[in-house]
């Protein structure tokens, strides 16, 4: 009987849930993200002239130059070989590998997928190259493989909760100056990620819309990020980029009170804050869809102190914060009465706040 040989090097990386803080991270803002328990799991079967990637997930293989040059592969290996690329360009050696990847992490649903998977490969390049980089300089060749890879301009925020991410904590991180801290989460708050059963790829979303957007409100004010900027500001601006940048605003000042709220241990004022945020991205804005606002009215009917739509929205999921105690309830009971008004979706599991990003 023959054996599969051990991997030279197996790299996991994790979704993340942004507790906090959406559409605030491009701008310069405040985010409050957490890593979760599922992830991508690389393993290097083999060093190579080349990168070949296999994916149990899509059935597929890949394979391309060790720098990410030549021509651009299509679908999710597209992330993969943008991350060769823009490793390529910071002095990585053009080191190839054969791997395969797996995965418990849901595609297109919020939780980050994209980032995970380019946070595995590369730290998996960096590995077999004998190639080392900082975390947060990882996180930003990451962020820039991801507008190489699809034209989504993305901030700084998954991958660096990726790679930040601690058991127990969120990450309280300035997206401007990149300092940051860990917020504890308390013991007895419990996380729920309800999926809609619509699914979302930000290339085509209107995300760089909203995302030019609010650029140009910020540019009306004279500022170059939203932590510089005051309500008072928003006075003699056109609607769009008065909402625009209203919900950016309210959602900095939102990060640090839900912050504090968690170091206080107030599961009522969290839950407060998420219903707030949830408002004001979909009325200013304009980033939920009906049925992310039914899963936010039917996890308060169960009972949950609050709930927002995850991610850019346009599909996706919604996070809902209840008590530890209570998730299996709450869970089970919005995923029925959801599936039960729509006829589809409805899945609800919870997470935890995880480690980021490993090479094992």
């Amino acid at each position: 009987m023959r054996h599969s040989p051990e991997p030279a090097v197996v790299t996991w990386a994790p979704g993340r849930v942004n507790l906090i803080g959406e559409h605030t991270d491009y701008s310069g803002g405040l985010v409050l993200p957490v890593a979760i328990q599922l992830g991508i799991t690389l393993e290097v079967l083999a060093g190579a002239e080349e990168i070949t990637l296999t994916s149990s997930v899509f059935e597929s293989a890949e394979s391309f130059a060790a720098d990410g040059s030549g021509p651009a592969v299509r679908g999710w290996a597209r992330y993969a070989q943008a991350v060769a690329a823009e490793l390529a360009l910071v002095g990585r050696p053009p080191v190839g590998l054969t791997g395969s990847l797996s995965s418990d992490l849901p595609a297109e649903s919020g939780l980050s997928s994209s980032a995970a998977l380019e946070v595995a490969v590369a730290l998996a390049l960096c590995a077999v190259a004998g190639f080392e980089l900082e975390p947060l300089q990882l996180a930003l060749a990451c962020q820039r493989a991801e507008l190489r890879a699809v034209g989504v301009p993305c901030g700084i925020l998954d991958q660096a909760a990726c790679l930040l991410g601690r058991d127990g904590a969120a990450i309280l991180l300035d997206c401007g100056t990149l300092e940051h801290r860990l917020i504890p989460v308390p013991a007895g708050a419990g996380l729920l990620i309800a999926d809609s059963g619509i699914d979302r790829s930000l290339e085509h979303t209107a995300y760089a819309e909203r995302r030019a957007q609010l650029e140009h409100a910020l540019r009306l004010v004279g500022a170059a990020r939203s932590t510089e900027v005051g309500l008072s500001a928003l006075r003699g601006l056109d609607d769009v980029s008065c909402r625009r940048l209203r919900h950016v605003v309210t959602e900095n000042e939102r990060v640090r009170q839900f912050a504090a709220a968690l170091e206080h241990d107030d599961l009522a004022a969290a839950g407060r804050l998420l219903g707030e945020s949830h408002a004001s991205l979909r009325d200013d804005y304009e980033v939920s869809i009906p049925e992310l606002d039914l899963l936010v009215e039917l996890a308060q009917a169960a009972g949950a102190y609050g709930a927002r739509l995850l991610g850019a929205g346009f599909g996706g999921s919604v996070l809902v914060l209840t008590d530890a105690d209570r998730t299996d309830e709450v869970a089970g009971t919005v995923a029925a009465e959801y599936r039960r008004q729509t006829g589809r979706g409805g899945r609800a599991h919870a997470v935890h706040p995880s480690s980021g990003a490993v090479v094992r």
